[in-house]
C-alpha cells in the first residue's frame, strides 16, 4: 500500500471527548461553551492579555471570536480508552453502535469537524479482543447508517504502542472492515500514540519508531505523545507531571527527528489542569495551558490535544500569535535567512492560513515576498 497523501490542511489540535460524551453536534457546542467563559472572564482584548500576560491585539481577539463561532474544533477523537474508563461489555458494545450511528447523523447534518476519528483501547493481550471489537462495531454502525460513507479524514488512534506486531495487528482489523464494508482500501487511516520508552527505543537501544511507522503500511497519519502515561513509566512523581517537563522534550525531539521528512504529523500532548470555576482556578489553568501551547509551538510541535472546551480559549490564542510572528518576519530587514528557513516560513504561513490566524489578503502578501526570495508560501507541496 502506498502511503496515503498528506492532505492539503493539517489541523493544530484534536479535542478528546469520552466516547459515552459524544453526540453529532458536539464540536459546536464547545464552541458556544469556549465563547461563554471568554465573555465571562475576558471580554475584550485587553482583559485576556491581562489574563494571558501576553499582548493580544484587536485583530486577534475578533479572529479568536470568529474561529470559535465558524470551527471551534478542527479534529476529534471520541475515546474508547482513559476518556471512556473501565466499563462492562455490554455498556462499550452499545457506546460502540450508537457513537457510529452519531457520526451518521453528523455527516447527514454536516455538523462535524473536518478531521475525526475514534481512540479504541491498546492491542496488548488483555485488550485486544476488546479493542477489536469496538472498532468493529463502530464502523460497520457508521456505515451502515451513512450508506457507505466515512468521514473526509477518518483515523484510529492507537494508545500505548510498544512493538511493532500490535500496528501489524491494527493494520489487519482495517484491512478486513475496508474489505468487508467495501471500503476504499486505504480509507481508514491509523495515528500512533507515543506513551511508553519500548514505544521510542526497541531493548537494544535502537530507536523503534521508524518500524512501529513501517508497520502500518502507509496508513499512519500521526505521532502523538502521551504526556501522563510517558512520565509515569519513567517514574517521575506525579506533582512534577507538564506537558513541559525536560523527559517530555528529550521524547519529542526523538519524534522529531526520527520522522523528520516523513509527513507523519506530530502531535506534543495535553495539558491536563483544565479551565473550570472557580475564576481563578481557571485563570491559572489557562495560563498554563497558554504557556504549554506556546511552547509546543517554539519546539516545532504544531499540534496538540484539548481535552476541555474552554482549552480553545488559549489554543488559538497562543497559536494566532504564533503564526502571525511568521508574517511579520518577512518584513525584517537584513537578516540573511537561507532558503531552507524560508520554507518552513512558507509552511507556517499556510497552516496560519488553514487554522484561520492568517488572512488570505496577508498569505498573498507574505506570498510575494518570500516568492522574491524563490519559496511560495501558498504552495501546499
Amino acid at each position: 500500500m502506498t502511503p496515503p497523501a498528506t492532505p492539503g490542511r493539517r489541523p493544530i489540535q484534536t479535542a478528546y471527548v469520552g466516547a459515552h460524551l459524544f453526540r453529532a453536534g458536539l464540536a459546536a457546542e464547545w464552541g458556544e461553551l469556549a465563547l461563554k467563559v471568554l465573555a465571562d472572564c475576558a471580554p475584550d482584548a485587553p482583559a485576556l492579555a491581562a489574563a494571558l500576560d501576553y499582548h493580544v491585539d484587536q485583530q486577534v481577539f475578533a479572529r479568536l471570536g470568529e474561529k470559535l463561532r465558524r470551527e471551534p474544533v478542527e479534529d476529534l477523537r471520541i475515546d474508547f480508552e482513559d476518556g471512556f474508563g473501565s466499563r462492562s461489555d455490554q455498556e462499550e458494545d452499545g457506546a460502540a453502535r450508537w457513537t457510529g450511528a452519531e457520526v451518521a447523523a453528523g455527516l447527514a447534518r454536516q455538523s462535524l469537524p473536518s478531521f475525526l476519528g475514534i481512540r479504541i483501547k491498546a492491542l496488548a493481550a488483555r485488550g485486544a479482543t476488546r479493542a477489536g471489537r469496538t472498532l468493529e462495531l463502530f464502523v460497520t454502525s457508521l456505515v451502515e447508517r451513512s450508506g457507505g460513507k466515512l468521514p473526509a479524514h477518518f483515523t484510529v488512534t492507537l494508545p500505548k504502542v510498544a512493538r511493532p506486531e500490535e500496528v501489524v495487528a491494527l493494520v489487519r482489523l482495517l484491512d478486513d472492515l475496508e474489505s468487508r464494508l467495501h471500503l476504499e482500501a486505504g480509507a481508514l487511516t491509523l495515528e500512533l500514540m507515543v506513551e511508553t520508552p519500548r514505544a521510542l527505543h526497541a531493548p537494544d537501544g535502537r530507536c523503534h519508531l521508524p518500524a512501529l511507522v513501517a508497520a502500518a503500511r502507509g496508513r499512519c497519519v500521526g505521532l502523538h505523545f502521551g504526556v501522563y502515561d510517558y512520565l509515569a513509566a519513567v517514574e517521575v512523581a506525579p506533582s512534577h507531571h507538564g506537558l513541559r517537563h525536560p523527559a517530555c522534550d528529550y521524547a519529542r525531539r526523538v519524534m522529531q527527528v526520527a520522522l523528520a521528512g516523513t509527513g507523519v504529523l506530530l502531535s506534543a500532548g495535553s495539558t491536563n489542569l483544565l479551565p473550570a470555576p472557580p475564576r481563578d482556578h481557571l485563570l491559572r489553568a489557562w495560563r498554563l495551558h497558554f504557556q504549554d501551547v506556546r511552547h509546543s509551538l517554539v519546539s516545532g510541535f504544531y499540534h496538540g490535544w484539548d481535552l476541555h472546551p474552554a482549552q480553545l480559549v488559549t489554543r488559538y490564542v497562543a497559536a494566532y500569535g504564533f503564526f502571525r510572528e511568521s508574517l511579520e518576519s518577512t518584513a525584517v530587514e537584513n537578516v540573511l535567512e537561507d532558503p531552507a528557513a524560508r520554507g518552513v516560513r512558507a509552511s507556517l504561513i499556510r497552516r496560519g492560513l488553514d487554522c484561520g490566524a492568517i488572512t488570505q489578503a496577508e498569505a498573498d502578501a507574505a506570498d510575494d515576498a518570500l516568492q522574491r526570495s524563490g519559496i511560495s508560501a501558498t504552495n501546499r507541496s
